[in-house]
């Protein structure tokens, strides 16, 4: 693709990155097959090369972003299925993360999407506010179809039906390991901890039997991939300093091997640190950083799990997108859960979004109910016994649609290596399908 920024333009680091990769793309349209978006809506600029065009016009020509752009651009779910589809390498997620940056600083955005955006950017990353959002939004789910706006029902039905304790696991610690193999720090996330500490506890019980002792690093925290696919640069820069200062000293006083993120969408935007922080004076530490953070489901490959026997429990793997398209991990979890004894099914539609994707599930409701509909009937036409995901968000969103219980896929690990039954496969004292025991 030609383009034609000016020398000036191209001072600023963000339109240089923007114009390599505008002019990486050669319009062929691959992306448009995968792109859940133009599959739902079947309108050209609903597509990644569509949303390149209308990015590229913002740009070049500094003009402030119109109604028709920012509508087509927020509906972007960030997913990056375009990416694993794109021969020429067009990396997407840099040009759509700065052209949501430029729309953040250039757009003003009607009075309703302002509160909207500025409650989930403040309430989201802190796990204290969102338990006490999560509860609010219980006591008001009996009127939630009295809401005008089907954003705020999408915000009170997202509730769960119960909210979880909060986990001392959770707290700057370290455990240590049986017959140890390697240090790692845990990133134990912001929304995971107030929707599901179960995650965490599975991880830091697997992990330390596999042999890596674990801390939790103080300070650490959100990554801050939500404020960030806002566009909201500077709180999201200045969560994941945090992170980076903390691990950094975790690394210079007691030696890190890894640093382990179960949340995948977490985990796309640590492995990008690197980038986001190039130009700033943390760029070798998030450089650093960046270097060895790992998804699970990566380090588990290394830990040299034992083999289990099979059972017959059926587990329909739902591939999240962040750990598929964006960290490009297709085969682990599912060669975990194998070798752990379980029959692994996939829905035929794998490399699809679920419509979770961060806040997409509250900000375009529509579109993400559709798209969580397909993505439950495909899951629910293999009969499986458990669904297993690698993403929180993933997790919240197939499970209010199916009664098919979706746990994480370090819970299942953890119950197979000898942890206890993970609670969500327990209803009404009523035990689920049997796992595999391994030997």
């Amino acid at each position: 693709m030609q383009t034609t920024f000016t020398p000036e333009q191209l001072e600023d680091p963000g339109t240089k990155r923007a114009n390599e990769i505008l002019r990486s793309c050669v319009h062929c349209g691959f992306c448009t097959a995968t792109c859940p978006t133009y599959q739902v809506l079947g309108d050209e600029l609903d597509s990644p090369r569509g949303r390149i065009y209308l990015i590229k016009d913002m740009l070049e020509n500094e003009r402030k972003p119109d109604e028709k752009t920012v509508k087509h651009i927020d509906r972007c779910l960030s997913c990056l299925a375009c990416m694993t589809t794109c021969p020429s390498g067009v990396h997407y997620m840099h040009l759509v993360d700065h052209a949501r940056a430029y729309i953040e600083k250039n757009y003003d955005r009607p009075w309703s999407d302002r509160v909207l955006r500025w409650v989930l950017a403040k309430v989201l990353p802190y796990p204290t506010r969102f338990r006490l959002a999560l509860l609010g939004a219980r006591l008001g789910q009996p009127f939630a179809r009295f809401m005008p706006d089907p954003r705020l029902r999408a915000m009170l039905e997202m509730a769960p039906k119960t909210i979880p304790p909060v986990s001392r696991n959770d707290d700057p610690q370290t455990f240590p390991a049986k017959d140890k193999k390697m240090r790692v720090a845990l990133m134990t996330g912001c929304a995971q901890r107030a929707l599901n500490t179960d995650i965490n506890d599975a991880t830091i019980r697997l992990l330390t039997r596999m042999g890596a002792e674990v801390v939790v690093a103080k300070g650490a925290g959100c990554c801050g991939a939500l404020t960030h696919h806002m566009g909201k640069e500077n709180e999201s820069h200045a969560t994941a300093a945090k992170n980076i200062r903390a691990w950094v000293t975790e690394m210079d006083s007691n030696g890190l091997d890894a640093i382990v993120i179960n949340t995948s969408g977490c985990g796309t935007t640590v492995k990008d640190y690197g980038h986001m922080f190039r130009n700033d004076p943390l760029a070798v530490d998030a450089a650093r950083v960046s270097a060895i953070a790992v998804d699970v489901s990566e380090i588990l490959m290394k830990l040299d799990m034992p083999e289990g026997n099979e059972k017959g429990t059926k587990v329909a793997y739902h591939a999240a997108c962040s750990l598929q398209h964006g960290q490009q991990i297709k085969t682990y979890p599912k060669d975990l859960l194998k070798k752990a004894g379980f029959t692994v099914l996939e829905p035929a539609d794998s490399h699809l979004c679920c419509g979770s994707a961060g806040t997409y599930n509250l900000m375009q409701p529509q579109i993400s109910k559709q798209l969580k509909t397909r993505k439950v009937s495909t899951l629910e036409a293999l009969t499986p016994d458990i669904i297993a995901a690698g993403n929180i968000g993933c997790m919240m969103q197939i499970g209010g649609g199916t009664d098919i219980p979706i746990v994480h896929t370090v819970e299942l690990l953890d119950w197979a290596t000898g942890g206890p039954q993970p609670p969500a496969l327990t209803v009404d004292g009523n035990k689920k399908p049997q796992v595999p025991i391994l030997r």
